[in-house]
């Protein structure tokens, strides 16, 4: 049975900022206060958002949150710090870590969480109920897709875990994704966030829970993505904003498409590698795809995503992924990020992740990750 479902209002393209106004206007009507999330100072100083300021008033609350992969510890600090403002929207501009961090606040709104271990076992709860407080999310990189999806990471370094808050009731009151934002991205970022969405796409393709419309969405996703990509190492400045404009589109295709199927075994496998030696979480997600194709292959028709990816092999997919790391100044294998080969059993069992390994098409074990991690060592 093919079912799809996405409630976001999403607003996308040169301009889609303008709406911003209208939608805040909507979702916090009357008094209700308005939480402004960034990622740094430098988005407070951008004219749409010093507008939105000057036309809330008194009734705008702003936080900084700089931190990438943001954690639990981190979260409880921001959620007590935001106690009895009487928050009715957040509005999260950033990469896909301040867009996690709003949304979680948002939900959180108006709970009482003791400490960290409370706020642990609170995120993985399934009972949520109605939410107390809206959001809109606007990104100012094109990749995570976390505008458009109902869960948020945080991370347990602690545990040595990734924790997902995860409820269907937690998908933004809309999303404005700008390509005019991404432009402060260095490349590095530009092309490390790019790779995290078209591993977005090729997983929600193969996931076990895709659906027709989720397919159609990938595919489009990936050679939206793939087939403009070498652009953002271009040097006239139009075609470096062409790109930017089809990253920002790619990248919403394949939030849309993984909104209703989740990711698979690259995702699963790539968390112990960001917690343990710092990979950026699109290099990491990116670096799986070829050996994990070669491992759903197996199970389902990989064709029409190695089309779309402009390859004829899996082999032809890694070939093209550490290329594009590696014009961007990225290490393209294990080792280079620091890993040793006898780390390799441990980040194997550390890779299973609920809801994530089991959706692969082709049932990962302790031996496949094994072999999985060494072909991108």
């Amino acid at each position: 049975m093919n079912r799809w479902h996405n409630p976001v209002r999403l607003v996308q393209g040169p301009r889609a900022l303008d709406s911003l106004p209208a939608l805040v206007a909507e979702a916090a009507p009357g008094d209700a206060r308005v939480l402004l999330v960034a990622w740094g100072e430098g988005a407070l100083a951008h004219p749409a958002f010093e507008a939105l300021g000057r036309d809330l008033g008194g009734r705008l609350e702003t936080l900084i949150f700089p931190h990438s992969n943001p954690t639990l510890a981190q979260l409880f600090e921001a959620h007590v710090a935001l106690r009895g403002k009487g928050i009715g929207l957040v509005v999260a501009v950033g990469g896909g870590s301040t867009l996690d961090i709003g949304k979680c606040l948002a939900r959180l709104m108006g709970e009482e969480v003791a400490d960290v271990e409370a706020l642990r076992v609170r995120v993985a709860s399934k009972e949520w109920g109605v939410p107390r407080c809206r959001w809109i999310g606007v990104p100012t990189t094109a990749g995570t897709g976390s505008e458009v999806t109902c869960w948020a990471t945080v991370w347990d370094p602690e545990r040595e875990a990734k924790r997902s808050l995860d409820t269907p009731t937690n998908y933004a009151f809309a999303a404005v994704a700008d390509p005019g934002l991404t432009r402060t991205m260095p490349v590095g970022l530009a092309v490390a966030s790019a790779l995290d969405a078209v591993s977005h796409a090729v997983e929600s393709y193969w996931a076990k829970s895709a659906n027709t419309v989720s397919r159609v969405l990938a595919l489009a996703a990936i050679r939206r993505v793939m087939g403009n990509i070498d652009a953002l190492f271009a040097e006239d400045e139009a075609s470096i904003d062409a790109a930017r404009a089809a990253m920002s589109e790619g990248a919403t295709l394949a939030g849309l498409a993984f909104s209703n199927t989740h990711t698979t075994a690259c995702h699963s496998l790539s968390y112990p590698l960001t917690l343990r030696y710092g990979i950026p979480h699109g290099v990491a997600v990116a670096l799986l795809l070829a050996p994990v194709a070669r491992l759903n292959a197996e199970a389902c028709d990989v064709t029409p995503l190695l089309q779309a990816f402009g390859a004829d092999a899996p082999e032809d997919m890694a070939i093209r992924v550490r290329g594009l790391l590696r014009r961007a100044g990225l290490h393209a294998h294990l080792r280079s990020w620091g890993a040793a080969e006898g780390d390799l059993p441990g980040l194997a069992a550390h890779g299973f992740t609920k809801g994530r390994a089991d959706n692969n098409p082709v049932a990962l074990d302790e031996a496949r990750a094994l072999g999985i991690l060494r072909a991108i060592f």
